[in-house]
């Protein structure tokens, strides 16, 4: 007997008991009066249920703005409308809601997960706007959920989960990647096996902008492990700049592998220039393998590593099968050792270079004993280009004649200064 019980609860004021009979008789505007004088939520509840049971969305609407802003009874009301399938209307409804002054969390998160079932072009503009004021885990659940590869690394972002934003954007880089949000996510990753798997990423998708990561990563990269990564993937002369950059760390693996690269450019002037400033690398392994090389002029580098680590004799011997005589005298100077300069002043007579027999006497000078030289020119009947050699000889040992002479005449007179004279005595025996 609802007519009968609107006429007694209005007589008597209980606009709780009205609401809920004019709801029974359709009365939905009259029912959202009553419940405004009532002023109860469970009385907004049934009112806001009744209506959304009619379609009443509108009247719904007003009413559920008074229940939304307690925290503990917006569950209910969003499975209420989720559950008859009114999305549209729950969206419109939370959107609304969002300008209320008790807004709060639950709002902002609701409507970014219902964002992301229903209306996912909306979800980025969204989170752009409130990501302070949702709760980031249960978002980024229903983000993942649904897919939302590109919103996911923002919100990973804003939450400074780096290593998972990184991961997703490698896992769905058509959605998510971007070069630059994604060479400053990965400086700040704490796993270090992350480096190398963004490397092989780049390698499969961004090859031409790898040595940009590389500068990003290179503070905190194991150069060996880099450089056999790239190795292993047969992709060195990719990342040359590298290299080249993080060369000054002297690192072994670093300097072979440039090295190498340089090797295979034919730069030979790199080569030689790389040798000189970084020492750390094995010396005599690039040495044997740049002795077979078919361009004289990394045969010549042989021939320098050769001599710098002291190994005069095959450094001499590579100069003189390329020619190389200028060299090979130089080394030969250097070696401080008479028998090597020797058998090179031979070598050069064998040959018939009588003009690097004459510039390898003075070249050598101070390793070559005189009486084998004059015996090789004898022999040789090449006295002549000797002569100037001997000329300088003559000049030394007169000078040095000329000083041990100085010498004994010095010795001589302080010996004759130093004697003491004799005592003469008379008869008496007075002095």
């Amino acid at each position: 007997m609802y007519e009968a019980a609107k006429l007694l609860y209005n007589n008597i004021s209980n606009f709780a008991r009205l609401a809920s009979t004019l709801v029974h008789l359709g009365e939905y505007q009259a029912a959202v009066d009553s419940s405004h004088k009532a002023n109860s939520t469970e009385t907004w509840k049934e009112v806001c249920f009744a209506c959304v049971d009619g379609q009443e969305f509108r009247l719904a609407q007003l009413c559920s703005l008074h229940i939304i802003i307690h925290a503990d009874e917006l569950e209910e009301l969003i499975y209420y409308y989720q559950d008859r399938g009114y999305f549209e209307e729950l969206m419109s409804l939370l959107e609304a809601a969002l300008g209320l002054e008790r807004a709060h969390m639950g709002m902002f998160t609701e409507l970014a997960i219902l964002y992301s079932k229903f209306k996912p072009q909306k979800m980025p503009e969204h989170l752009e706007l409130f990501w302070s004021r949702v709760n980031i885990p249960k978002v980024l659940k229903a983000a993942e959920q649904a897919h939302l590869w590109a919103e996911l690394v923002f919100l990973y972002d804003k939450y400074e989960e780096y290593d998972n934003a990184v991961l997703t954007m490698m896992s769905h880089p058509i959605e998510s990647w971007k070069e630059g949000q994604f060479k400053d996510f990965i400086a700040k990753v704490a796993n270090i096996e992350l480096y190398y798997k963004a490397l092989q990423f780049y390698l499969d998708y961004k090859p031409l902008l790898i040595n940009d990561l590389l500068l990003v990563l290179s503070p905190r990269l194991d150069h060996a492990r880099t450089v056999s990564f790239f190795s292993k993937a047969g992709q060195l002369p990719l990342v040359k700049p590298y290299l080249c950059s993080v060369q000054n760390h002297n690192n072994k693996n670093v300097n072979e592998a440039l090295n190498h690269l340089l090797t295979e450019e034919e730069d030979y002037q790199g080569l030689r220039a790389s040798i000189d400033a970084y020492d750390n690398f094995d010396n005599i392994s690039l040495a044997q393998r740049l002795e077979k090389h078919q361009m004289i002029e990394f045969r010549r580098i042989a021939a320098y590593l050769y001599k710098g680590n002291n190994q005069w004799a095959q450094s001499v011997e590579l100069c003189k099968k390329d020619h190389l005589y200028k060299d090979a005298m130089q080394h030969a100077s250097e070696s401080r050792d008479p028998e090597l300069a020797e058998k090179l002043l031979q070598w050069f007579l064998e040959e018939g270079k009588w003009e690097c027999f004459a510039a390898s006497l003075f070249t050598c000078y101070d390793l070559l004993h005189p009486d084998v030289v004059l015996e090789l020119a004898w022999r040789h009947n090449l006295m002549d280009f000797a002569m100037p050699y001997f000329i300088q000889v003559m000049r030394e040992y007169l000078n040095k004649v000329d000083k041990l002479d100085a010498l004994e005449s010095l010795h001589k007179h302080k010996e004759h200064v130093g004697e003491p004279a004799p005592l003469v005595f008379d008869f008496d025996g007075h002095e």
